[in-house]
């Protein structure tokens, strides 16, 4: 093999590490024990801290800024008219300076809402109201009262049980983060002895490695000479081992299956041209990172057509200081999960074959801080020991779900932040399993036996 053959089929291995950090090997272990309800599932953790009083109650601004204005400002998910007036959280009117005046059009004729089950009152049970706790909860069916940052997971996640008990390939599972931040790289599998890193799902920050942290190292395959620029290279090593150059989250020596390595190669070679040549499936608006996430997200779909895709959003995290900016990253969030479920229906194999699931990680206060934005408008925090922060939603949608299904009330909360894990091994046929390992939440109920 000539030399820039070997350095260019080095760039491109080392590349694939950089997008699937976490392929590892296949191989059945157990079969399924039941039914399986659907091929595909995709579940959004619409994360970032998500009050109920704008969301699923369309308060709009009647009960966080003394404003008598409703309106539902998630039309994509929920049904409800927009509200009439103080337009705050669509697109900017650039021409006449005016913040969030067009509201994005809608995508979808029929709401999610009416097309699936909702439960509007959900419970985050119990530890803090921080988004590790949430997502991780969300991924394993299980609380981390005391667990902090930079740690994995103490019990299985659904990746591992699915790969453990479904037999499903590494390529199978994936979790497409927001970022590398709040320790995301750690949710695709536990510490747990008996499951662990050969169970793992893959994890891509696409945002990071397809962006200018990935371009500024791969863009165009650079090739390197090992003699001459050997720093270059050692550069580039640090930047695969260190996970996007973030210190505590090395990556530990994983193994790829030759047909998964080929695969993530071409993934990884075609997603640097679609960056290059503006090609990228993006949502109609796509002017924030979620929304951006959520395109890389449908492209990871398109091309693997993963049995499970998590997909991580946190851009309504601005809330702690913007409440403008909270209210048009929440519109965005909506638009964002429209789109995914339109290009869903796109997706041959996927296409009706395919069940989604919509949580926040987590509420936020009912009463606001003292930060006040552009419009004057307060913002508002998430306290652990806030009673609002506790109230979250689940909205379920696809083949053989039932439809414009609503399930709980503020009077009768319904359902926990811990079921999702149940719920996805539900609809894989490996419940029974799941529960029998004794490692979920002591709450964590499958969403289908709750109905």
């Amino acid at each position: 093999m000539d030399r820039r053959k070997f350095i260019k089929n080095s760039i491109l291995t080392a590349t694939g590490a950089v997008a699937a950090p976490y392929i590892l090997p296949s191989g059945r272990l157990f079969a399924q024990t039941g039914y399986q309800m659907a091929e595909h599932v995709v579940f959004v953790l619409f994360a970032g801290g998500v009050r109920q009083q704008e969301a699923v109650l369309r308060r709009y601004l009647a009960d966080s800024q003394n404003e008598d204005i409703e309106g539902n400002i998630m039309y994509n998910m929920l049904e409800g008219a927009p509200p009439p007036d103080k337009i705050a959280y669509g697109r900017d009117d650039v021409q006449n300076n005016i913040i969030g005046a067009h509201p994005i059009d809608r995508l979808l004729e029929v709401p999610l809402e009416n097309q699936g089950v909702l439960f509007p009152e959900v419970r985050f049970a119990k530890g803090g109201a921080g988004h590790f706790n949430g997502l991780s909860t969300g991924v394993s069916g299980n609380y981390y009262i005391t667990q902090g940052l930079r740690n994995r997971p103490v019990s299985p996640t659904i990746f591992e049980y699915l790969r453990r008990f479904a037999g499903f390939d590494a390529s199978d599972c994936w979790f497409v983060g927001h970022g590398i931040g709040g320790s995301r790289p750690l949710l695709n599998h536990s510490d747990h002895p008996s499951f662990g890193r050969r169970y793992g799902g893959n994890f891509i920050a696409p945002l990071t490695t397809f962006g200018a942290p990935g371009q500024a190292h791969f863009m165009d395959f650079k090739n390197y000479h090992p003699e001459t620029e050997w720093g270059v290279i050692r550069e580039m090593r640090n930047f695969l081992n260190n996970n996007f150059t973030q210190e505590g989250l090395e990556i530990p020596h994983l193994y790829n299956t030759p047909d998964e390595e080929n695969n993530i190669k071409e993934f990884v070679r075609l997603m640097f041209e679609k960056v290059k040549s503006g090609q990228v499936t993006l949502p109609p608006v796509n002017d924030n990172n979620d929304l951006k996430t959520i395109g890389y997200a449908v492209e990871v779909m398109q091309y693997f057509k993963p049995k499970l895709t998590v997909v991580d959003l946190s851009d309504i995290d601005v809330c702690h200081s913007n409440y403008t900016a909270y209210l048009k990253n929440l519109h965005r969030a909506d638009h964002g999960v429209g789109f995914l479920w339109r290009e869903i229906q796109r997706i041959p194999g996927m296409q009706n074959n395919t069940i989604m699931i919509v949580m926040p990680e987590h509420g936020r206060d009912e009463a606001p801080n003292p930060i006040q934005d552009e419009n004057d408008w307060f913002a508002y925090d998430h306290s652990a020991g806030n009673i609002n922060t506790r109230r979250i939603f689940t909205l379920m949608v696809g083949p053989g779900i039932d439809a414009n299904l609503k399930i709980g009330s503020e009077e009768n909360p319904i359902g926990d932040a811990s079921d999702i894990t149940p719920t996805i091994a539900n609809i894989f046929g490996i419940k029974e399993r799941v529960e029998a390992e004794g490692l979920l939440d002591g709450n964590a109920m499958s969403l289908f036996d709750r109905i």
